[in-house]
């Protein structure tokens, strides 16, 4: 039987007659529509600083403080996890950790600058842990015997293949083909992948937590507790709570934790939780060189493979991806339109350039958008480009002075993990939130929407639990470079999202569905000059705008 429900207001007028008003109907009645709902806004409401407005000097330099103590989870774990597999110690761990840092204040300070400009910080990927890793056991390097031999040649392999794959990124990037691709992206499409960036990172949330709750479940109930309940507490008119929720709960859990460790708690205890437990159980304040200014081709000449490379590429493309539906997060939380193609394929190829320098410098690993420092701009409400390039300055100069950098460094990891519960949450929301462009009374939309979000989460669920059974992902073939293509592409969930959401959303009822798709709401974003204030958020600096003139 057909469904008869209507909002149509001539029969909700005549089933009220038939029914009689109740006090509810009448409110309803009374009640202008633009009350009931709540219009579309291209930009969001409520922060405090936007993209191109600052905050005081003293605050900027306190909030990119906190993002550089945000950005340090990222920059420590993916060592943790790689050093010991090439066969590096823990001086050689505390130099990965020095060069990632700085790279990453170059690369975030050159995107802010010269790429699409918004306050976005280019920090290290797991994305490239899959082909890393395949690098690392390929025979002609696993069989090496001496470690710190076998570690210079592993991180020299990966190296050559992270200088050869970027070419991809900065190809795609400044031939502005990424920005053909992304005319076809309507807001429809965007909501599973951008949602899927922060959502789709749900294994670094509180499974991690879980691994030390007595750190990590107090970190999280006094984040909240100070970044939402407790965010009108004002000193000297100042929300000092919400601004700094970060710095303040990252040092009163850390003494908390210290008081465990010093006191015994700990000793008894598995290794596995004492690594997640101490706080001083991370090697690197005694690891790390007093000053070390990390440079390119320290390692030594990089090797180059074409295996490797191929294996390489899946992982510059997944970049790609989640980092397209970063920026558009980012330029949410920012209070800035939606980037248009051209400034979203600048940034791409500048991301590209960041990749020739993780392999330059042999970070160890590839970069992309960092998710939880975008999550950060809407917690704090500050969503100004100042405070990003400030914190790339700290990051530059705490990875040249190493044990002062290694000190923040050595925080554990289960402490971040509880503050990215809230950051993830917020970058999946800003997806979602792209919803109220679309027509939410389309099944087709409701399809789309539905099946790309399920299956985004589904599938590399199910690669990731292949693969820690069976200590190998489903591709499992003679080709070790197509197996890296297949299990590094369906392992991450925006890009398993944009696939299946951008493919319907382009195949299913196109002609009859351009206004439900959200498409209208876009058109002017889809030109530089399509809206006045693309050109007060993205225009380069130094005038360059007359030497590279936006298309």
């Amino acid at each position: 039987m057909a469904c008869t429900h209507s909002n149509h207001p001539e029969q909700a007028a005549g089933e009220e007659e038939q029914g009689g008003e109740g006090p509810a109907s009448v409110e309803m009645a009374d009640m202008k529509q633009e009350e009931i709902s709540h219009p579309p806004m291209d930009q969001l409401q409520g922060l405090e600083y936007c993209i191109d407005s600052n905050p005081s000097w003293g605050e900027a330099i306190a909030l990119g403080f906190q993002h550089y103590i945000l950005c340090l989870g990222t920059a420590v774990m993916i060592p943790t996890l790689l050093v010991p597999l090439m066969g590096g110690n823990a001086h050689d761990k505390a130099k990965v950790v020095q060069t990632i840092l700085f790279v990453t204040g170059i690369n975030t300070m050159l995107q802010t600058l010269f790429g699409t400009r918004l306050p976005t910080i280019i920090g290290g990927s797991y994305a490239f842990v899959i082909p890393v890793i395949s690098i690392i056991k390929d025979p002609s390097l696993s069989q090496i015997t001496d470690d710190h031999t076998r570690f210079i040649m592993t991180m020299r392999a990966i190296q050559g293949a992270l200088i050869i794959s970027s070419c991809i990124q900065i190809i795609l990037g400044y031939s502005q083909l990424w920005g053909i691709c992304s005319r076809f992206f309507s807001p429809l499409g965007m909501v599973p992948v951008v949602a899927l960036v922060g959502l789709g990172l749900f294994e670094r949330g509180f499974p991690v937590i879980g691994r030390c709750v007595e750190i990590g479940l107090p970190m999280l109930v006094l984040f909240v507790a100070l970044s939402q309940y407790l965010k009108h507490v004002q000193v000297r008119h100042f929300p000092i709570l919400e601004r700094f929720s970060v710095l303040i709960s990252i040092a009163l859990v850390w003494v908390y934790a210290h008081i465990l460790t010093a006191s015994g708690t700990y000793k008894h205890t598995s290794l596995l939780t004492q690594i997640n437990c101490r706080t001083d159980r991370a090697n690197l304040i005694t690891s790390a060189d007093w000053i070390d200014i990390p440079y390119p081709l320290q390692w030594g000449p990089p090797t180059f493979s074409a295996d490797h490379a191929f294996g390489m590429m899946a992982a510059v493309v997944v970049s790609l991806i989640e980092s397209t539906g970063a920026f558009k997060a980012a330029a949410r939380l920012a209070s800035a339109t939606p980037p248009p193609p051209y400034v979203l394929s600048r940034g791409i190829g500048w991301q590209g350039i960041g990749l020739l320098f993780d392999g330059l410098f042999g970070t160890g690993t590839g970069s992309t958008v960092s998710v939880e420092n975008i999550g950060l701009l809407g917690s704090t409400r500050i969503g100004s480009r100042r405070v990003i390039q400030i914190s790339a300055g700290f990051m530059i100069f705490f990875s040249i002075l190493g044990r002062f950098g290694a000190l923040f460094a050595s925080i554990p990891f289960t402490m971040f993990a509880a503050i990215y519960c809230v950051m993830f949450g917020y970058v999946g929301a800003v997806g979602l939130s792209f919803m109220q462009f679309t027509n939410m009374n389309s099944m087709r939309n409701l399809f789309i929407i539905g099946i790309s979000l399920f299956l985004g989460i589904s599938i590399p669920e199910y690669f990731f639990r292949y693969t820690m059974s069976a200590l190998h992902g489903p591709a499992h073939t003679r080709a070790g470079w197509f197996n890296d293509y297949i299990n590094t592409i369906f392992s991450s969930p925006p890009t398993v999202g944009l696939i299946v959401a951008v493919v319907l959303d382009n195949t299913l009822e196109v002609r009859e569905a351009a206004r439900d798709r959200g498409m209208p709401w876009w058109a002017r974003f889809r030109t530089f000059r399509g809206d006045s204030r693309n050109e007060e958020f993205y225009t380069l600096p130094f005038n360059l705008n007359r030497f590279f003139p936006p298309s």
